[in-house]
């Protein structure tokens, strides 16, 4: 082929991959919103952190995640304070491509009853966090029976629990979460940054609650925060990531894994768009209707969320 016609016919190659990526809507479950220039702060990132400790708004995350065909997205909770959880909502009512909201709200407190009802009367509250953050233990709080009838209560209401910074412990906390709450709707984040127990038993207990997990509809996966640094580097390249998204994918399959970026947390790895093509590759190559369902009809069963007219 000449060279003019082979550079011609690559670049029809890549705008119809570019075409094709931004033609399938899709459902970000996993950004953070902060503003550090408030009257009162943030709680986090601290000001020493120079990637991320500039305002994290809807309109920036518009311009940077609509290009590449988001179209949505679900902000996940990143403060303790609790009148934070209104300061979102505020904020999120104000740009429509918020579709929802995680709340920091602590079940197993007297006055949680009366909070998840003052939150839940906007749409937009989806459901709380609670895992590995902010001190708490979610392992621990399951042996207190107040605990766990708040996390009914939550179910009921039709919210999900996201867990957070997940470790074998975690991992085992949510099995008997599951075994105690059936009807919860439970997603772990960020699973690709989790590494297995090296010592033999610790590891086959790991994988036999993971199995245990993938056979629970209940239970869904992002993948959030797949890059990691190794030796000072980020790799960027699919091939890297591979056999660990192959193993969740092999677990949990096409109807239960989710797409989260861990916007503007991501930016310590790389930039929103190396994050997402990642992803992209890796999903593509499982078909569209595979694709379909992670990047965004897995996330309307997960949260329940509805579109917003603009």
């Amino acid at each position: 082929m000449h060279r003019r016609n082979f550079l011609r016919a690559a670049a029809g190659v890549a705008l119809a991959g570019a075409r094709a990526q931004t033609a399938m809507p899709v459902i970000d479950t996993h950004i953070h919103l902060f503003d550090p220039t408030r009257p009162q702060g943030v709680p986090w990132p601290e000001a020493s952190n120079t990637v991320l400790y500039r305002p994290a708004l809807p309109e920036r995350y518009r311009k940077i995640a609509e290009p590449l065909g988001i179209r949505g997205a679900i902000e996940v909770e990143c403060s303790p304070w609790l009148e934070d959880n209104q300061w979102v909502l505020d904020v999120a009512a104000r740009d429509t491509i918020v579709v929802g909201t995680v709340g920091n709200l602590e079940p197993g407190k007297p006055e949680f009853g009366r909070q998840l009802e003052r939150f839940h009367r906007n749409p937009l509250f989806r459901g709380i966090r609670y895992g590995n953050l902010w001190g708490r233990d979610l392992g621990a709080q399951l042996d207190r029976p107040e605990f766990v009838a708040d996390l009914k209560t939550l179910a009921e209401a039709g919210l999900a629990l996201d867990t957070a910074n997940p470790n074998a412990a975690l991992i085992g906390a949510v099995v008997r979460l599951t075994d105690r709450v059936a009807g919860l709707k439970v997603i772990v984040d960020h699973l690709p940054q989790l590494d297995a127990p090296t010592e033999a038993a610790a590891r086959r207990a790991y994988d036999a609650n993971l199995r245990e997990l993938g056979k629970r509809p209940q239970v869904y996966v992002k993948i959030s925060e797949v890059l990691r640094r190794v030796e000072g580097r980020v790799p960027e390249d699919l091939a890297f990531y591979r056999p660990r998204l192959d193993a969740l994918w092999d677990i949990f399959g096409e109807d239960r894994l989710l797409f989260g970026s861990d916007w503007p947390n991501s930016d310590q790895w790389a930039p929103y768009p190396t994050v997402f093509r990642v992803v992209h590759e890796y999903f593509a190559g499982k078909g569209t209707a595979a694709a379909e369902k992670y990047f965004w009809k897995n996330s309307v069963a997960a949260y329940g969320w509805v579109k917003r007219e603009k």
